[in-house]
């Protein structure tokens, strides 16, 4: 039998020295593990914030470690949620589901020896290294860390320490510190963009590449477009701030009895477009990397092919398309004209179509499946579960009346965390307990795997459904504490509810880091196809090679989820197959 294989040099020597090969490696997979690695760190650090908040929350008395001078004030209360949202989104959801896995897995997916431009590809981890670093380091400056949210809106944002603690040099770091992960983003986003239009195997057409592929592709064109404007927003930032530019800062502004005469011009309005402009794709960058694995998970652990394969591309590719039409919905309650309100109010009701045929497929591959709740599969269902159940809350947001009502409160806080945060994190850990053996060549303990699931389900649940109802209720978000207002004080106890289900849940989650670093060493050897699945990264050594093929690059016979064919004996059928070796098989 021909074996159809072409003899390939990769495009970088394999290293020599340790600094070089895990260092300032050029490899994709020690790359991705890297963008992995940065992004678990960056979450126990977010999480460890957030609980800070909740105790604060529930027991504003009480005395703190890390605070100075032991009980919160309201303004360490905002720089902790600034820091919090800002970690969370950028170095966590936008880096280990995209810049980690998409490193890692997509050029073996596609039959290639490695990313693009590995050189690039290295600059771009370090780079977010270093804007990590720059956005922590606002917490050791005079005036602490920026309270001035994720979003830092202005001109609260662009004045400088006048506008309060934090708002000095914290502040500025934190938008240098965003500036410089927007450029490592775009590094990123023309690698893979690159690597997908240029570096396939032969077969390998767009309608065979897996959905895991598509949505890394999609995310990086996301990436590419949005990221460009939230450079320019921050330095448009930086110079109202340092330089007395007036980009953002109106005239006759009025701080602390003082007028800011030096600026006039500006318009407050005009960061959030920018911002938003970047920040609904952002969403979509956070979820989109999880579809795609909660798709090529779901089809595995079901053993049946995706349903509605190209339908599943197509919608991809909508929701790519329409997120960069709805940033206005954010905006609602600040003054737009009603009709362009109604505008962006039917476009983010559009934003459903794909969204829900995504959904019915999801439910399509499961019908009548063999489906076997291995770790993975759980959290992938979780996946469509959080997904879903955000989705939903997200409707009454899109409409203007409604909104106005309901954004200012812990409603919106609710529906975010719910669609971006949480459901995006139960992809990774959906693509952590899937690939695990294939990158460390060892598996992650399975009963430890699905106590952390039955945890964490529950207690997501526990945590953000209660808050839709506080914001029903007219709860105001950003509240440091609820003790001085009386409208508040009945449902306090709903703060400690979600408090206690925070501890349990984040406690939770060293469950998983223990299971994960204790795996990799002591984790029972892993199998080349540990899970029977078709993709290319499945018939490759755990962990793969250098160049990943071994100098031979695979060609692709047949689409990626090739389950249950009729006539065969086993009940997968691998993409790399010639015809004459499927039939023997």
């Amino acid at each position: 039998m021909a074996s159809h294989e072409s003899v390939v040099a990769h495009g970088h020597a394999a290293p020599t020295g340790w600094i070089r090969k895990y260092i300032f490696s050029l490899d994709h997979k020690v790359i991705g593990i890297q963008y992995f690695l940065l992004a678990l760190f960056s979450v126990f650090v977010g999480m460890f914030l957030s609980l800070l908040m909740r105790i604060h929350l529930v027991w504003p008395n009480a005395k703190l470690p890390f605070i100075e001078g032991g009980v919160m004030t309201s303004e360490q209360y905002l720089a902790l949620m600034t820091m919090h949202g800002t970690i969370m989104v950028f170095m966590v959801l936008t880096t280990a589901p995209q810049s980690g896995f998409g490193n890692y897995f997509l050029p073996i997916q596609i039959g290639a020896a490695d990313m693009a431009f590995p050189t690039i590809n290295m600059l771009s981890f370090w780079t977010t290294f270093v804007s990590l670093v720059v956005i922590i380091a606002a917490f050791f400056v005079p005036g602490g860390a920026p309270i001035s949210g994720w979003t830092a809106y202005a001109p609260l944002s662009a004045l400088g320490q006048i506008a309060g603690p934090g708002q000095g040099l914290g502040q500025t770091l934190w938008v240098v510190g965003l500036a410089i992960f927007s450029g490592a983003s775009l590094m990123g986003a023309l690698n893979f963009i690159t690597t997908v239009v240029d570096l396939r195997t032969r077969g390998m057409s767009l309608m065979r590449m897996p959905l895991t592929v598509w949505a890394w592709f999609v995310t990086a064109v996301l990436g590419l477009l949005a990221f460009g404007v939230l450079l320019a927003a921050c330095l448009l930032l930086v110079l109202d701030r340092v330089a007395g530019t007036s980009f953002f800062i109106p005239a006759g502004l009025v701080v602390s009895d003082v007028v800011q005469s030096k600026h006039a011009g500006g318009s407050p309005l005009l960061w959030q477009h920018l911002f938003w402009f970047f920040g609904h794709p952002e969403v979509y960058i956070a979820i989109l990397p999880g579809m795609g694995v909660a798709s090529h998970v779901l089809s595995n652990f079901s053993r049946k092919p995706v349903f509605g394969y190209r339908a599943m591309v197509y919608a991809l590719c909508g929701i790519g398309f329409l997120g960069f039409c709805v940033w206005g919905h954010h905006m609602f309650i600040s003054g737009m004209s009603p009709y362009s309100a109604l505008a962006f109010s039917l476009l983010t009701m559009s934003i459903g179509v794909p969204s829900a045929i995504k959904t019915f497929n999801w439910l399509g591959t499961l019908w009548g499946g063999r489906i076997q709740f291995r770790s993975p599969m759980l959290f992938a269902i979780g996946f469509v579960s959080l997904f879903v159940t955000g989705g939903v809350s997200g409707l009454f947001l899109a409409q203007p009346s409604l909104d106005l009502m309901l954004h200012d409160t812990y409603y919106v806080v609710a529906h975010f965390h719910l669609i971006m945060g949480v459901a995006a994190i139960f992809g990774i850990f959906a693509a952590t307990y899937f690939w695990f053996p294939k990158m460390f060549g060892r598996t992650m303990n399975e009963g430890l795997a699905k106590l952390h699931f039955w945890i964490t389900f529950p207690g997501v649940y526990a945590i953000f459904m209660p808050m839709h109802f506080l914001g029903m209720l007219g709860h105001p978000r950003r509240y440091s504490s609820n003790e001085n207002f009386a409208f508040l004080q009945p449902i306090h106890g709903v703060h400690v509810f979600i408090t206690i289900a925070a501890f349990i849940t984040i406690g939770a989650q060293l469950v998983f880091l223990f299971n994960f670093l204790w795996s990799l060493k002591w984790g029972k050897k892993a199998e080349i196809n540990p899970w029977h699945a078709t993709t290319l990264e499945w018939t490759v050594p755990s962990p793969p090679p250098h160049d990943n093929f071994e100098g031979h690059l695979p060609a692709i016979y047949r689409g990626p989820y090739e389950y249950s064919v009729p006539g065969m004996t086993e009940d997968y059928l691998p993409q790399h197959l010639t015809p004459e070796q499927a039939k023997a098989k």
